[in-house]
């Protein structure tokens, strides 16, 4: 079996499920382009937690945590199976690489995971396993997390992070989803494309420091660090490629990252 990329893809509102527009058609493509994969590791920035933790539930909930948004899609399910042995060696690979790995068996999905694997594989057919993310240890820890799952890719794995090239809700023009973006949000989002595609890591991993208006486009961590985790998978030293750009909402900036 061919070894699998890793990816970073930005998620953006859970409209993202119901709503037509470019992301989302390129993620219904994006499915096809890969196939079917063996099962998805999937970091969502909404799950954070200590340890890190890997769900092991045979049949994952599809977990809405979200308000505000229509009844159609507090409907939505997504019921793909879990793998508890794929989850058991991905708790032991975080181990070995010494980060204190747990199991949980009662977590489901949440909407950073479910939302666009419903559209990369509406059949809901390819096992999900999902790994938490800790904002408090920082981009260099979740690149250790991405590291650990690197062998996986060659085993038909598909290793995924799922955030948002750019995430201000406060700045979000949530009456037009067709808005155009400020300057501030494509002036990050080039930067870390450009970023990416040299493979410069170190400047990555300095984000805070060295990108343009990095505090408004990302006023907590979470929504990037996934981005790290798919950088950590990456074979070593290989730069990554922007699949996919487009804006949601004005501020979201909708890019996907493919590594190797």
């Amino acid at each position: 079996m061919d070894t699998l990329p890793s990816l970073f893809v930005s998620h953006g509102s859970p409209m993202l499920a119901l709503e037509d527009g470019p992301a989302r058609s390129f993620l219904v493509q994006l499915g096809q382009t890969l196939g079917r994969p063996r099962a998805v590791v999937v970091f969502s920035a909404h799950w954070e937690a200590p340890g890190p933790l890997v769900t092991a539930a045979p049949r994952p909930g599809t977990i809405h945590d979200f308000y505000g948004f229509p009844a159609a899609l507090h409907a939505m399910r997504y019921p793909a199976p879990g793998d508890p042995v794929l989850a058991g060696e991905v708790a032991r690979r975080l181990q070995g690489a010494g980060l204190p790995a747990g199991l949980d068996a009662a977590r489901g999905l949440d909407h950073g995971a479910w939302v666009p694997l419903s559209l990369m594989f509406p059949k809901a057919d390819v096992p999900v396993v999902q790994v938490s993310i800790d904002p408090g240890l920082g981009p260099a820890y979740h690149l250790r997390l991405g590291e650990a799952m690197r062998p996986l890719r060659s085993d038909g794995i598909l290793v995924v992070g799922s955030g948002s090239a750019t995430h201000n809700l406060r700045e979000l023009h949530w009456g037009d989803p067709g808005a155009a973006p400020p300057d501030w949000v494509t002036d990050f989002a080039e930067w870390l494309s450009a970023a990416v595609e040299a493979g410069d890591a170190d400047a990555l991993l300095a984000w805070r420091e060295t990108a343009p208006h990095a505090l408004r486009n990302h006023p907590t961590d979470e929504h990037l660090l996934p981005l790290f985790c798919a950088l950590g998978a990456r074979t070593a030293g290989q730069a990554g490629r922007r699949l996919h750009t487009s804006h949601t909402y004005g501020a979201l900036a909708m890019d996907v990252y493919a590594f190797d």
